[in-house]
């Protein structure tokens, strides 16, 4: 028997985290052109905090828009009103709130996780069985790793380890070095809405950025 190199590692995909949401008819109405322009596995539902009912109400509102398109829909925090919002799964911080919520949505649904500051922190998460873990993202005081820390994590873990590594980006830059450093997923999310152009063109250019990215890694790497 020969020895076969691995298959290629697929494009990466894109993650998109969604403005908070309080009123969410103008984002269900936004969402399926934006999901269409761009190949987008994923949309991560940030909502305003209020009472659970509410709550609830709000992702049942956009699940359609987002799973009609082919997406996944994720809510920020939350894992106790997925389910019952109709949701694909729960983005959750920390090792802790990981244990603590995965009984609840495994093997149905997707948890996620982030908030890990050490490389020990993120193989734990991969022990626990997060279906993905995110690097890079602020913490609670607006802090970030450096994007060249950011890109070194996700080279390490996806050279190491099997569950996809998510890159969180803050510019069209970070998207692309983070696509070529190995990320599985390419979060993006406030520098989209923000642009002067609308979320779409936005999505369009990092969808394309992160593509070429890829594209550039010599074969064998990755």
């Amino acid at each position: 028997m020969s020895n076969k190199s691995p298959p290629p590692r697929p494009a990466p995909r894109l993650y998109l985290a969604t403005p908070v949401v309080d009123d969410p008819a103008s984002l269900v109405a936004e969402l399926p052109a934006l999901l269409t322009a761009a190949d987008v596995a994923a949309v991560l539902v940030r909502l305003k905090e209020t009472d659970q009912r509410t709550m609830i109400t709000r992702i049942k509102a956009l699940a359609p828009a987002v799973q009609n398109a082919g997406a996944a829909l994720l809510v920020d925090g939350h894992p106790e009103i997925v389910a019952r919002g109709g949701a694909d799964g729960a983005h959750l911080t920390g090792l802790a709130a990981l244990e603590e919520a995965a009984p609840s949505l495994k093997p149905d649904r997707i948890a996620g996780v982030g908030g890990l500051a050490t490389r020990h922190d993120s193989m734990n998460a991969g022990e626990l069985g997060a279906d993905y873990v995110l690097f890079g993202e602020p913490d609670a005081n607006g802090q970030r790793p450096s994007a060249q820390a950011i890109a070194e994590r996700l080279d390490w873990w996806a050279e190491l380890f099997e569950p996809p590594c998510v890159g969180f980006a803050a510019s069209l830059e970070e998207a692309h070095d983070f696509a070529a450093s190995g990320a599985d997923f390419v979060l993006v999310g406030e520098f989209i809405w923000a642009d002067p152009r609308g979320p779409k063109a936005a999505l369009i250019e990092v969808d394309a950025a992160i593509k070429k990215a890829h594209a550039a890694v010599p074969a064998g790497q990755g």
